[in-house]
């Protein structure tokens, strides 16, 4: 299996968990991405003008609908310069949720779903759990941008922006 398989499964694994939590929850979910023939293609959302990388999952119940992106991560990582511990994704992603989140009468939502390893030159014991928040609030919440993050760099928050959802690992499928 090759090392974006890897990554492939274990970022789907963080999905279908979230996915689960949010079902258990009340919630509907409709997965936005498409896979045709064992092949995977991220999630898209085409407007009349443009076409954006969608968030993963679209989500509702009778309080309302929404979008989540879910992200499976192994750590937070420490930001030394701020002593606190931080997560992100990619930039260019997040400049797509941003306009989903603008273009659309649904809010977006990241969701991170964190083991509580160690991430590189970090300290060990990271928090674990579920993490998140709503994009409109972590637009004007953002820890940090760095260009060392994929390809476009990544955009970061503090732990101390998102909110910590009660989760539990054994939840039934």
């Amino acid at each position: 299996m090759s090392t974006f398989e890897k990554t492939l499964d274990y970022g789907q694994a963080g999905e279908s968990a979230i996915a689960r939590w949010l079902r258990n929850k009340g919630f509907s979910v409709l997965p936005v991405y498409e896979r045709t023939d064992k092949v995977f293609k991220g999630p898209m959302l085409f407007t009349p003008t443009d076409t954006l990388i969608a968030p993963d999952m679209f989500v509702f119940r009778n309080s309302g609908a929404y979008w989540v992106e879910a992200k499976h991560k192994t750590a937070f990582s420490w930001h030394r310069n701020t002593q606190q511990w931080t997560t992100g994704i990619d930039l260019r992603h997040y400049l797509d949720y941003c306009r989903v989140d603008d273009e659309t009468p649904y809010p977006v939502y990241l969701m991170f779903l964190h083991e509580g390893g160690q991430a590189k030159d970090s300290p060990p014991n990271s928090p674990k759990g579920l993490f998140g928040n709503c994009l409109s609030y972590l637009r004007e919440h953002e820890h940090h941008r760095h260009p060392n993050f994929g390809r476009s760099g990544g955009v970061f928050w503090g732990i101390k922006d998102l909110n910590r959802y009660p989760y539990e690992t054994t939840e039934p499928t």
